[in-house]
């Protein structure tokens, strides 16, 4: 059978589900490690479906198929499955099931519902066990990708694997075993299973390039009180690594022995695994082994690594002064190059932008795949030009540029819409609008023991008080030369009290389906204010990010005087901080760029 299209895969996959026993069949977004971003191998979902995103699951019954897509992903969804059966459910939107109801309804009573258990989370499988219960259905795990997705499947990744030096990284590996152990005690566990490949990468500074833009190495870490055992492909890890992680107390083990391991482990241990972020196979092995107590819990290494060390925000603050010079001289060439006539695309924004950034010695590579968009195409948050989809830019309108890079070190993410020429009165007061809501929460200062939910309100309450919202978060956690997004702090949903330490974007927005995008966005440090002898200790946000905000398309008879005040002070930091490191005919640049506004 020919598997070239969306309809002819479904077609194949149905065939297998009925040759299995299986009346419907899952395929979230997923690798074995809860990752976000994931490694070409398992982009199963994109192969069957056709859609290219995050935080999604497809569902395939006998006679229909459904995708579950959050509003970041609604445009570019319904454009990529066009054509085909698949209907688009549009999460968090009244009257949308989710995934566990739609499956619910789908079966009945002793029919199976079929997934792989490598690439499903313990949670979510947790989930739909209690929804198909009600219904007398059940879970059958096996794995019909790895049947049915055969011809041109990119390989695992197999990356050298290194080791970050402890000159970056703070703490050595055996330093963070340790402290990971008395956590570990705290929490009444004497062991932990490390599914999740950004906690792994800091908890022993192991570094590779399994996954586009993410400096990991697929691998597993069984951690107990005496011991420490990394899961991995051993041909691919460097000898100098090698020795570094035996120095540390680290044993190294195949990959694929990682389930006969734990199934053979006879020392009693009470382990700590996270069920969102420990797939199905390895719970399942490691609740039937009679040696082992398994209990759920937040894994004690998001909070660990969330919260920054000295070296680490060092070497954060470096990178991005470089990570600066590189988009200030990014947009100096653009302008120049559009006020020359040259035809330029979005394809071109982002060559220009890696020229830069790569020339500097510290680079290692982008930190996720630059959206460059230009008018209608940034209403979809998350869009990526390609050579066969691309716009070309004119001298009027909004170009949305969100890029970012990894820095031995260092992490950056930022988004500037920058206006090429004429704007309409409606694109600058959205424009506006969105600087207002990013000022407002920049600004902001809140006591301690706050969330990023608590805070997220300041943001949007200038959406709101327009009649306006924006589908994404507010902003996300940046790693350390590690993951774009991570936890544990958020401002959409999280529960956990902002720290000293912590790093968080700041990136409201305004989307029109057709028209325009805009989005502002800056990294920032929770730092300490002032503490009150009656309300105790205060923060605020220290930026990171060091990059003029365009001032042209700005209605400033809509700002306030404290939100001018703010905007002329970053401006004024930004001078500072990266005029050192220009050239002449650069640093005037700058401070044109800069240069106070007035109202």
């Amino acid at each position: 059978m020919s598997m070239n299209t969306v309809p002819e895969r479904l077609a194949a996959l149905r065939a297998a589900m009925a040759a299995n026993g299986v009346a419907v069949y899952l395929i979230p977004v997923g690798d074995p490690h809860a990752s976000e971003y994931l490694p070409c191998h398992y982009t199963s979902l994109t192969w069957f479906s056709g859609f290219h995103g995050e935080n999604s699951n497809f569902v395939v019954t006998r006679t229909e198929s459904a995708l579950w897509a959050d509003g970041r992903y609604f445009v570019q969804a319904e454009k990529e499955i066009a054509g085909t059966e698949i209907k688009l459910q549009r999460m968090g939107e009244p009257g949308v099931p989710t995934v566990e109801e739609y499956c619910a309804n789908a079966l009945n009573e002793g029919e199976a519902l079929g997934l792989c258990g490598l690439t499903a989370s313990t949670a979510l499988v947790n989930d739909l066990k209690k929804t198909l219960e009600k219904k007398g259905a059940f879970i059958k795990t096996l794995n019909l990708e790895d049947e049915l997705w055969t011809e041109g499947r990119p390989a695992l990744p197999d990356t050298p694997a290194w080791i970050l030096p402890k000159e970056y990284a703070g703490f050595s590996p055996a330093e963070k075993l340790d402290q990971l152990r008395s956590k570990l005690k705290e929490l009444g566990c004497t062991a932990q299973f490390v599914g999740k490949l950004d906690n792994l990468a800091w908890l022993l500074n192991l570094r590779a390039m399994d996954i586009e833009c993410t400096p990991y190495a697929m691998a597993y870490c069984y951690v107990t009180r005496s011991r420490a055992v990394l899961f991995i492909n051993t041909a691919r890890v460097t000898p100098e690594a090698k020795a570094e992680l035996e120095a540390n107390g680290i044993t190294l083990a195949e990959y694929d022995d990682v389930l006969k391991f734990l199934a053979a482990e006879t020392e009693p241990q009470t382990v700590l695994a996270e069920c969102s972020t420990v797939n199905y196979a390895v719970y399942q092995v490691l609740e039937q082994n009679p040696a082992l107590t398994v209990k759920d819990g937040t894994d004690p290494l998001l909070m660990m690594k969330g919260v920054k060390n000295e070296t680490e925000l060092a070497h954060t603050k470096q990178a991005h002064i470089r990570d600066a010079v590189a988009m200030v001289r990014f947009q100096i060439e653009l302008e120049s190059r559009l006020a020359a006539g040259e035809t330029l695309t979005e394809l071109t924004v982002d060559e220009i932008l890696h020229k830069y950034r790569s020339a500097d010695d510290k680079f290692l590579v982008e930190s996720f795949g630059t959206i460059a968009a230009y008018g209608g195409n940034a209403a979809m948050m998350h869009y990526h030009a390609t050579p066969e989809d691309h716009a070309v830019l004119e001298k009027k309108g909004f170009l949305l540029v969100d890029s970012g890079a990894q820095y031995l070190g260092g992490t950056t993410d930022i988004t500037r819409t920058i206006p090429l020429g004429e704007v309409p009165g409606s694109y600058r007061r959205d424009y506006t609008l969105v600087l207002q809501a990013f000022i407002r929460l920049h600004a902001a200062r809140f006591p301690e023991g706050c969330t990023g939910k608590s805070l997220d309100v300041l943001s949007r309450q200038v959406m709101w008080e327009n009649y306006l919202d924006y589908k994404h978060g507010t902003g996300h956690g940046v790693g350390c030369y590690l993951n774009d997004h991570e936890g544990p702090t958020n401002f959409a949903n999280a529960r956990v009290p902002m720290e000293e330490g912590m790093v968080i974007s700041i990136e409201p927005g305004i989307y029109r389906a057709g028209m325009l995008g805009v989005r502002t966005e800056n990294l920032v440090t929770v730092v300490r204010d002032k503490r009150s002898d009656e309300f105790g200790q205060f923060f605020r946000f220290e930026p990171l990010t060091l990059c003029p905000i365009n001032t042209q398309a700005i209605e400033t008879k809509m700002l306030s005087r404290s939100e001018v005040a703010w905007l002329n002070q970053y401006h004024s930091y930004v001078f500072e901080q990266l005029s050192p490191m220009l050239e002449p005919e650069e640093r005037k640049w700058l401070g044109a760029a800069t240069a106070p506004l007035h109202i």
